[in-house]
Order: structure tokens, then sequence, then C-alpha cells
């Protein structure tokens, strides 16, 4: 379709009283005489990380496949990632050096955390004056967040606490914290879907007036119905669609989000809904749908998401294990425990393969969403009996714009930088990085 009245801002938004929603991509949006499909050359491209807490099941063919090659066989923990197989990329054998002891001790969850997105040894303190270094999704934040309404997001798919030493002489918040926006300044990982959805959609109005809104039961939507109608009579047929889909989706969350408010207050605790074990993938939806919605209305163009804190114990009954997680993860090498492992792992995995999915059926330009991203999902210890950082659990998975290349597996040696990787992905995005922690270069292969 061409469109022939004036365009719209990429940046515009429909602003009421509590509300300022960005915009899914339109035609209207678009030079005059440019088709959709014929957008943008260079389109927007996007990051996220996913963090997965107590390692993984190190056995050979349960996270990393047997053999290189196209023909290679896609394990039992990586499953839910099957969908997009042609455009996961798995590297085997890389490490994260300065997440090692270096003499301070015990205390490899917490370093394995900390050091993830930006391989640097972290200081050892159980107090306030906490040290690690800027992480690549705040490198991209940095850049990215001139053109965005939000530099990043950063949410959890459970709700945790951060004050005082958890153990080995590390401050809880390491265990936790794997984005850093100075080398003094952690991110909090929002487990709250209602924060998460003002922070997108709100317009920094205070907690008394939202929750105002909240009692009368009206949607953010209200406000900006004559904001909407006035749009949709500017914009073709598709455009009016692509608006509603969206518009609808931003509904269907904050419903989704209303419901459990009232659950809630007839409840007896746990107050948030991601303390219960039975409502976790009901929790991580509301989330992620969040993220999906974030990214279509291009609100941010970085996410990080917090599946679980390292040492957590919580049981994922759904995965058929009712054993709680950290205790499973040392294993002692026992064949049951293992198996119970993988089962863990694959079940939480299927929440990053949910947003995924769901990013892949959002047109946008020549592509999807999906194509225009990119993703690591993995965690800061490989094998966690011994509570090492080498032979990583790593997975990437997108387009980067068609710059990334997927279904393949590589090996490589088992002191390759993980840094390297976080290298690449920024290069990949168009980043012009050259040195992340102890990086020696980009990644060879990818």
């Amino acid at each position: 379709m061409f469109i022939t009245k004036k365009a719209i801002s990429r940046r515009a938004m429909l602003r009421g009283a509590g509300a300022a929603l960005a915009l899914p991509l339109l035609d209207a949006m678009l030079p005059a005489g440019t088709a959709l499909s014929q957008t943008v050359a260079k389109p927007v491209r996007r990051l996220g990380f996913f963090y997965l807490p107590n390692g993984q099941n190190p056995v050979a063919g349960q996270w990393t496949p047997l053999k290189e090659g196209a023909d290679w066989e896609m394990t039992p923990q990586l499953a839910p990632f099957e969908p997009f197989r042609n455009q996961l990329f798995i590297p085997y054998g890389l490490r994260h050096n300065q997440a090692d002891s270096w003499g301070d001790g015990p205390g490899d969850h917490a370093r394995g955390c900390v050091t993830w997105l930006n391989g640097v040894h972290p200081k050892r303190t159980s107090g306030p004056d906490v040290r690690a270094a800027v992480t690549v999704d705040q490198m991209a934040a940095k850049e990215w967040g001139k053109y965005t309404k939000l530099a990043s997001l950063e949410t959890s798919l459970e709700s945790i606490g951060t004050a005082g030493a958890c153990t080995d002489g590390y401050a809880c918040g390491y265990q936790i914290w794997f984005s850093w926006n100075t080398p003094t300044t952690p991110l909090h990982h929002e487990p709250n879907p209602r924060l998460v959805f003002e922070r997108l959609f709100g317009d920094g109005s205070s907690p008394a007036e939202q929750k105002l809104r909240l009692k009368k039961e009206r949607s953010i939507l209200d406000s900006v119905t004559a904001e909407m109608n006035r749009l949709n009579r500017e914009l073709g047929n598709r455009d009016r669609g692509t608006l509603d889909e969206y518009l609808e989706a931003v509904r269907d969350v904050e419903r989704r989000i209303q419901v459990v408010e009232k659950q809630e207050v007839t409840v007896a605790p746990p107050s948030l809904p991601d303390e219960l074990p039975d409502t976790f993938e009901e929790h991580a939806k509301m989330i992620l749908d969040l993220q999906v919605l974030a990214f279509q209305g291009d609100i941010t163009r970085v996410t990080t998401t917090l599946i679980g804190r390292e040492q957590g114990s919580r049981s994922y009954t759904k995965s058929g294990v009712t054993d709680g997680h950290h205790g499973t993860s040392h294993h002692q090498n026992d064949p049951e425990k293992l198996a119970k492992l993988t089962k863990i792992t694959a079940y939480l995995l299927k929440q990053p393969a949910y947003l995924f999915d769901r990013l892949r059926s959002i047109q946008e330009g020549d592509g999807n969403l999906l194509d225009h991203s990119l993703f690591l999902v993995g965690g800061g210890l490989g094998d966690p009996n011994l509570h090492n950082h080498m032979r990583l659990p790593v997975a990437v998975i997108g387009g980067a714009g068609g710059n990334m290349k997927g279904g393949r597996y590589l090996r490589y040696p088992d002191d390759t930088p993980m840094a390297n990787l976080l290298v690449s992905m920024l290069n990949k995005v168009g980043l012009p990085i050259d040195k992340v922690g102890d990086s020696t270069g980009p990644l060879a292969g990818m």
C-alpha cells in the first residue's frame, strides 16, 4: 500500500491522562511512495538477554549436540528452540575466566551471574560498595536509548530480594545482578507486571494517580480514545488493522494484570503472582508479552530477563520435577538427578521460546521482529556440580537484521573467552565495540 498523506513520525505517541503509548511501525511512517514491504534496508535492530541460573546438565548431548555439521541433532535441554533452528547458533567451549576465584574463595554463583555480560571480575563485598563493570546490554542502551522512550527494560520471572549477604561474603544482589549501568550501579529486574506496564505505557504519573485509575477499573487506553479516533481517520486500511491489533494486545495484557490484581485482594499471601508456583507460566507470559509490545512499539530496543536467581531453590512442578532447582543442580553425576536437571532446564527455556514465537508472528518491513533481533540465552555456570565457568550453556537466537546466520553448532577450545561472543553480538547489531572485559576479539566463525 502507498501512502500519499503526510507521514507520521516513527516516534509518535498517543497521549492522554496517565498514558503515553508508542505506536507500531505503520505504512504512514514511511516516506511517500514507499511500501512497507520495501522499507528500510537497515531495519531497527534489537538485543535481548535471558539469564538461566544454576547451570545445566553438562553431559554431552544434553545442551550441546554430539557432532558438528548441518545434520546436528537438537538436544533435550534446547528442545524448546527447535522451531527456531534456522535462527539458532550454539557455540560450545566458551569460558568466563574472570568468574573464577582469583583469590576470593567460594562464590561462584555470584561471580558467574555478575560476569555474564561484562567479562570482568566483581568486587567481593557483602556491603553497599559493590563493583563490577558496564554490561553489553547497557552499552547498546546508551547508543539506542537516544531514539526510544526507554533505553532498556529489565524484567524478572520471579520475585527476589537483594538485602544483606547471601553467601560466601557476596551481597545478595550479586546473585541476580547481571545488568550494570555503571561499574557501581546494577539494575533492578522488575517482576511486577503492573509496574512494567506503567513504565511502558504510563506518562510518569504518581503511584496514587495510578491506583485511582485502577480503582475505577479504567483502562489506560480510555484516555487516548480521542487520539486513536483522530489517527484512524488519517490511516489506510492496513495501518488501521495493524494499530487495532497492537492496541488490543496492550489491552489484553492489561486485562490479565487486572485479573491477577483482583485475586491478590482476596487471596492470602504470597501477594505477587510470580511467587505462586502454579502461576509461573501465566506470570512469565505477562512479562514476555510486555516485552513484545515494547519491541513492537519501539519503546526500547534492549531487554534483559532474569529467569531465576542463582542458588534459587524454587521448584517448577510443571516441568515434571518437584525437587528444588538448586539442589537438583548439585547432581553428583547421579543419572536420576541429571535427568531431572534436564527437565527443569528444558521447562525454563520454554519461556524465552514463547517470546521468540510471538516476535516471529509480527511482521515488520521485509521480515518479522525476530528476524531483526538477536537474543542470548544462557548462564554463568558450566557444570553446576563443579561450580565452574567453562563450557558455558550458550544459545544465540535471531537474525540481527540479516547479519546473523543460524542453523549452526560450533565447538571452540575450552579457553575461548565468552566475552568474544559478547563483542560479536554487539557487532552483529551494528555497534562497533571491539573490547568487552577479557575479550581477545570477535568470536571466530560467528
